[in-house]
């Protein structure tokens, strides 16, 4: 078993006779070596594959302690996922990252025990499991508050804890599909279209991380602590403002009009003479005007059929015409001095490759070298966002599977050898 262990972890004896008492356990007395806002915090990650597992990632970037729990000998299934090297998942590298890695079978008895024996001294715990499996295993909400009465359960599923969709099998894929988003998504004469990346399941994490932190915050004043029910449907939802009241109000379904949007104009991305692509927005009238005198068409402001957004909108092809047919006729790095020039609010699309090769994401380090026990050193996203007084860190890469089960059983449990030799031969860890 591999076993990764800091200098503190190192000087720390195990304490079976205080192991009910939290600021007694090492996973305690070393909370303060990380550093972030939520340094002290302690997180058991019970989840699988993205949206749980992104929830406590977020909350593993700001200084949480997380303990991440798999399956044991197979492990989650995020470890299959692609892009591989060497038969590892790079994906896990990012998804795993800040976490200690701990293998326990939650179905069984005595894992189940385990769990009951961390969560005592937890502050939040994730999973995202379909309804009810939690509270099969003895593991529900109910069961935790009485044990722990200041405990944070984030709960995230496709299609929430209540409801007659409860049990279905939940996916980001068809979170997508439900929210609506996917209807006005796309060309007008193509198909919905579906994010190319899992957008339901990290969005989800974002509103999981928004809970837990709002159910600390009331838990400083109640001492009580809360059960968090986070589907991956709804914070799409939530996000796409305008149509739901929209149809409420006016009957209005928001149609596909590409990279359009049917409430500002011109909004779109427009091919340059060499063949780059040119984002842009400029529906307020003071962008609208600036966009005018870079393209030297002041004219089009006084034009009854550009005065305003609302008409712009309703002229929106013969607008783009005119801005596709300008933005054409020059080279994308003329079109962004010009643009510059004017202070219009336009980009370049980038790929990965523009990214990696961009002076302004090399000056904010939104990429981060991270240690790695496989590969030496990775790079991935770095934490955001940025705290003035807190400095988070990315202290090392998703790593190999039950790499800190002896610290945990050992160290934060107090279990002796023969506990450890015990659940190690039932296949409980």
């Amino acid at each position: 078993m591999t076993v990764r262990k800091t200098e503190h972890e190192q000087e720390t004896a195990p304490d079976a006779q205080n192991a009910g008492n939290p600021s007694d356990l090492p996973w305690g007395a070393d909370r303060e070596t990380h550093a972030g806002p939520l340094a002290g915090l302690r997180v058991i990650d019970a989840g699988t594959m993205i949206a749980g597992p992104f929830t406590s990632t977020l909350l593993a970037d700001y200084g949480a302690d997380v303990i991440k729990i798999e399956k044991p000998v197979v492990g989650d299934s995020m470890r299959q996922w692609t892009p591989m090297k060497d038969g590892r998942s790079l994906w896990w590298k990012v998804n795993a990252r800040n976490k200690r890695l701990m293998t326990l079978d939650l179905a069984q008895p005595a894992g189940r025990d385990v769990f009951l024996r961390m969560a005592r001294h937890a502050d939040v715990i994730v999973e995202n499991f379909r309804p009810g499996t939690f509270e099969r295993w003895g593991l529900g909400y109910d069961v935790l508050s009485e044990l722990n009465p200041g405990i944070i359960l984030v709960r995230v599923s496709g299609y929430g804890q209540t409801g007659p969709y409860r049990t279905r099998p939940g996916y980001g894929t068809v979170a997508d599909a439900i929210s609506g988003i996917p209807a006005f998504t796309g060309v007008a004469d193509g198909p919905p279209t579906l994010p190319a990346f899992p957008l339901a399941d990290s969005l989800a994490g974002c509103f999981g991380v928004i809970g837990a932190l709002c159910a600390l915050r009331d838990r400083e004043r109640s001492s009580l602590g809360d059960e968090i029910d986070v589907s991956l449907y709804e914070p799409l939802m939530r996000i796409a403002e305008s149509q739901v009241i929209a149809y409420d109000q006016l009957g209005l379904k928001k149609q596909r009009v590409g990279n359009r949007l049917e409430e500002d104009s011109p909004r779109n991305t427009y091919a340059t003479s060499d063949e780059q692509w040119i984002a842009l927005s400029a529906s307020s009238d003071r962008t609208f005007e600036r966009l005018v005198q870079a393209m030297d068409r002041p004219d089009l402001m006084q034009h009854a059929r550009f005065a305003s957004n609302r008409v712009r909108v309703e002229n929106a092809d013969e607008l783009d015409a005119i801005v596709g047919a300008w933005i054409g006729a020059r080279t994308a790095a003329d079109v962004l001095a010009t643009f510059e020039e004017h202070d219009v609010v336009a980009g370049r699309v980038y790929d990965i490759e523009d990214i990696f090769a961009d002076p302004h994401f090399a000056a904010r380090g939104d990429i981060v070298e991270v240690p790695d026990d496989d590969f030496g050193t990775v790079r991935m996203p770095c934490i955001v966002p940025r705290f003035a007084r807190h400095g988070c860190e990315l202290r090392h890469a998703g790593g190999s599977i039950g790499e800190d089960n002896e610290f945990v059983l050992r160290q934060v449990l107090g279990l002796d050898d023969v506990e450890v030799e015990r659940l190690e031969s039932e296949g409980v860890v």
